[in-house]
């Protein structure tokens, strides 16, 4: 069912200063911020030859990324994103195996464009896991 690993997302308290890390002090290609209101962020893609950083700021106060960041204030590893073939065929495999689905269990559309959706941390041993359609 799973595919390969499309991005490890890092929630940020300072977008500017973590964009300029990745790409002045490590060297990788930085995509612009991109807004996504329906998510509550903002994020940044790190390329890399292999997966991509996925860096994520709050975008308005009921942001996830606010409540995140309350908690851990310098910022952490949010979610990890696996890609799969169809996102409801998995969603209803892990539901009828007891993974809870976050939200209203239908997928959003993400930052790639495509279909996505959440799956509660304390199901997959403390790791808030993103499936993205592919």
């Amino acid at each position: 069912m799973l595919g390969k690993v499309n991005h490890i997302a890092i929630a940020v308290p300072d977008m500017a200063a973590a964009t300029a890390t990745y790409r002045d002090t490590l060297g990788a290609k930085v995509s612009p911020p991109q807004a996504l209101p329906e998510h509550g962020v903002t994020v940044v893609f790190v390329e890399l030859p292999n997966t991509k950083v996925e860096l994520l700021e709050p975008l308005g106060d009921a942001s996830p990324i606010s409540t995140f960041l309350e908690k851990s204030p310098a910022g952490g590893m949010h979610h990890i994103c696996y890609e799969v073939d169809d996102i409801v065929a998995a969603r209803d495999r892990l539901a009828a195996n007891g993974a809870r689905v976050l939200g209203d269990g239908n997928p959003k559309i993400g930052a790639h464009g495509k279909p996505v959706l959440f799956l509660h941390p304390k199901d997959f041993f403390g790791t808030l896991v993103e499936l993205e359609e592919v």
